[in-house]
This record gives C-alpha cells, structure tokens and sequence, in this order.
C-alpha cells in the first residue's frame, strides 16, 4: 500500500533541527520535479547540535495487517534514522528504524513495525508500549550521530508491505 510517492501523498514536510536547542544545522524536504524527494542539508556540531530531521503527518494512518513500512532511497552512504509517532505532538515518544545507505545506489529497505525502538531525545526508553500500527499520525527522516557535513537522501517512495 502506498504511502507516500511525494506527488499525491506527503508534499508537505516541516523541517526539525538542531537550531531548537542552540545548534546550526539545517535541512529540507524538497519534492523532486520528477517525482520523489530528497532530504538535504547540512549537519553541524557547533553549538553542542549534531541533528537534523524532516517530518511529515499522515493522511492515512491505520497500518493495521501490514508488517512495516518499505522505503526505496538513494543515499550518500551515511546512516539516516526512519521516525515513526503515534500522536500529532510535536515532542514526545518518537519510535526509530536505522538504516544504512551505499553512496549513490538505489536500495529498497524494509523496516519492520516491529523493530522500531522507541526513543525520547535521543535516548531509548524501556517500560513504553511498542510503536502503534493502526495509529500512524507523522512520519520523519533524521541525520544524527556525529555525521558532520552535507548530507543528501533522495526518497523515491514509501510503502507499506505485508508479512
């Protein structure tokens, strides 16, 4: 199931970065003439910053019966964390997939409702209900870890797979 091709779906995305605590870094959402999308930016430890992200709120959001979501991306061989939320806040438990991408090489991931972790801040919690399939309200991309400089990751879809 289609959830995001970035010419009907997801064409708008709100970019959260470093700069709410002080730092300097900073990225965008951009849709691609083509179709797609490519998360860009420019990722700084100035300041004690070290993140930036993009999020997007959900017009569908009952993933129930699916196994997770499949992302087909392009990236430059950094490592990008996939954000999954179950409210429409704009803090709060957020759940995470990591992945790695290979420099400029198309690859379909899957990442599996199941393995998401949930985290607040950067930090894993314990003790907190796994993430929440049928009530998907915002997606998001971040760029962490001390992974300084541009970065670039193109998004050519988002779906949901079943087992």
């Amino acid at each position: 199931m289609l959830v995001c091709d970035f010419k009907t779906t997801c064409l708008s995305w709100a970019n959260v970065d470093d700069v709410v605590m002080g730092g300097v870094s900073d990225s965008a959402m951009r849709l691609n003439p083509d179709g797609g999308a490519t998360f860009s930016g420019n990722l700084s430890l100035e300041n004690s910053g070290g993140f930036a992200s993009v999020r997007t709120v959900l017009e569908h959001r009952n993933y129930d019966g699916f196994a997770g979501f499949r992302i087909r991306v392009k990236g430059d061989g950094k490592r990008y964390s996939f954000r999954a939320r179950n409210d429409d806040r704009f803090d709060g438990v957020v759940y995470k997939f990591d992945f790695d991408t290979v420099p400029d090489e198309w690859m379909e991931i899957e990442l599996p409702f199941s393995a998401f972790v949930p985290t607040f801040r950067g930090r894993t919690l314990v003790d907190v209900p796994p993430l929440d399939s049928a009530n998907i309200a915002q997606i998001g991309l971040l760029i962490s870890n001390k992974q300084e400089g541009v970065f670039r990751l193109e998004v050519d879809r988002i779906e949901a797979y079943r087992a």
